[in-house]
This record gives structure tokens, sequence and C-alpha cells, in this order.
């Protein structure tokens, strides 16, 4: 694959990109940040953080805490993604099919799609009280590492697959070097068995297994994901039960969302 960075389109907004740049900095445990925060992470200059900063405040989508001289998260962020998220009424249908095999797993059922090069989360259920294991809406990890994002390469056409690989290939030349060979094996198994397994490779203490759906909602590849705490798993767990039977649980989530969407039509 060429890892020469794509160039960027005529039409590409730069000025729209850094502002996105600055929403994209928080992460989870990092609520709040400085300017100086948003220029290491970003690489912009201290001048167009500065500019950019005030404007997104003024839009509502950062807010200032005086006390602390730093940015957080405003509510406009959470408002914009709103529309998108009542959309996939899938999640309402898939809701009490997830519960019931997070509670068999005791271990949590999650339902993503794709977000560039990371899969993030659009809905999960719990079947455990785990601290330490608590995925929640918006979460979001990397294709490459994790069941789910395997699941989403397996589950799109070799083209796009194809595509999408080579960007993460261009922008994550070390993430691709180390999980390149669990990736194609991934898809090896998907083949095999029609669900793809991550033992630890993003959270140590977590093995997961995912499948992805078959029906395209909304234009999107979307992949359901199980992950258990490894000390609750024997050695075959994964393929024998819990793949298997999120395999039929993916399949009759599709059949409950067409009845659904057939009885609205």
């Amino acid at each position: 694959m060429n890892t020469s960075p794509p160039e960027r389109h005529q039409m590409f907004a730069t000025s729209l990109a850094n502002g996105l740049l600055i929403l994209k900095s928080f992460k989870v445990g990092e609520p709040a940040l400085n300017n100086r925060e948003f220029v290491e992470r970003t690489g912009l200059s201290k001048a167009t953080v500065s500019r950019l900063t005030y404007t997104l405040g003024e839009l509502g989508f950062l807010k200032y805490d005086a006390e602390q001289r730093r940015y957080r998260l405003g509510s406009t962020t959470l408002s914009i993604g709103y529309p998108l998220m009542a959309s996939l009424t899938i999640r309402q249908v898939a809701r009490p099919f997830m519960k019931a095999l997070a509670d068999h797993a005791r271990g949590s059922v999650s339902l993503g799609m794709r977000d560039r090069s990371n899969a993030v989360y659009i809905e999960t259920v719990r079947g455990h009280e785990a601290i330490a294991f608590r995925p929640d809406i918006g979460g979001s990890m990397p294709l490459l590492a994790t069941a789910i994002g395997r699941a989403w390469l397996a589950g799109i056409g070799e083209e796009q697959r194809h595509q999408v690989l080579k960007h993460i290939q261009a922008e994550h030349p070390d993430a691709w070097k180390k999980h390149r060979r669990a990736v194609q094996a991934s898809l090896r198994n998907y083949e095999a068995t029609g669900f793809c397994i991550s033992r630890g490779d993003w959270q140590q203490d977590i093995h997961a297994v995912a499948v992805p759906m078959q029906l395209v909602v909304d234009g999107e590849t979307l992949v359901f994901n199980c992950g258990v705490p490894a000390v609750l798993l024997s050695q075959s767990t994964l393929e024998a039960d819990l793949g298997p039977r999120l395999l039929r649980m993916v399949r009759d989530v599709e059949r409950a969302y067409l009845a659904q969407q057939g009885s609205v039509n």
C-alpha cells in the first residue's frame, strides 16, 4: 500500500477542519483544556487556537471556566448529535436482545459504527457491575485493535476496505504494523465463522467477539460486539458460545428491525 498522505481536495475548508480539531482534542478523563493544551494536541498556532476557542465559545460549542481558566465542551456539541441518535431506531429494537446476551455473558453488549479510523458506540448495555469495564455511548476505540473494528472491516465491501486500510496505514503506520497480522487473521476467521475476535488487543483484560449487520441501516454498516472480562472466560468460550450466540442475536435483531420498519411504512 502507498503510505503517502492524501492530498487535500480544493473544496476542503481548512478553517472548519481546524475548529473541529479543537473539539476533538477532548478525551475521557480530561474534561477541561486550556489554549496551550489545544496547541499541543492540534499543532495549530497560538493565534489560531485563540481565535477558534473564542469563536467556538461564542457559538456554544465550548464553555469557558473562568476559575480554572480552561475550556469545557458546551451543550451545543451534545445537541447537534441528537438528531443522528434519534434517527437510529435500531437502538431501541436491539436493546432487549442485547440485554439478554449481556446477562448471559456477564459482560457488555454494544452497537457501534465507524468514525474514520475508529469505531464509536451508539448503544450499550451491561450484564455486570464491574467498575473498570463500563463502555458507554460515544465511547471510541481503534478499528485495528478491536473486535468491533475488525468486524466492521469484514462486513464492508473489498474496495471500501482497501481504501480504509490505506488511509489507516498512512495516518497510523505504527498501529498498522502492530495489528496487521491480527486484522488479516480476523478477516479469515470471519469468512469461516461469521464473527471476529480480539483477545485483549485493546484492553488487556477484556476479550471480545463482534458481528457486523448484513442489513445496512441509513447507509451505515453497524456492528454488535460482546466484551467480557478475561477472568470470566474459558479458553473456548468466545468461539464455542458467545460468537455463535452473538451471530444469532444479530440475525434476530435484523428480522425485528425489518418487521418494525414494515409496520411503520
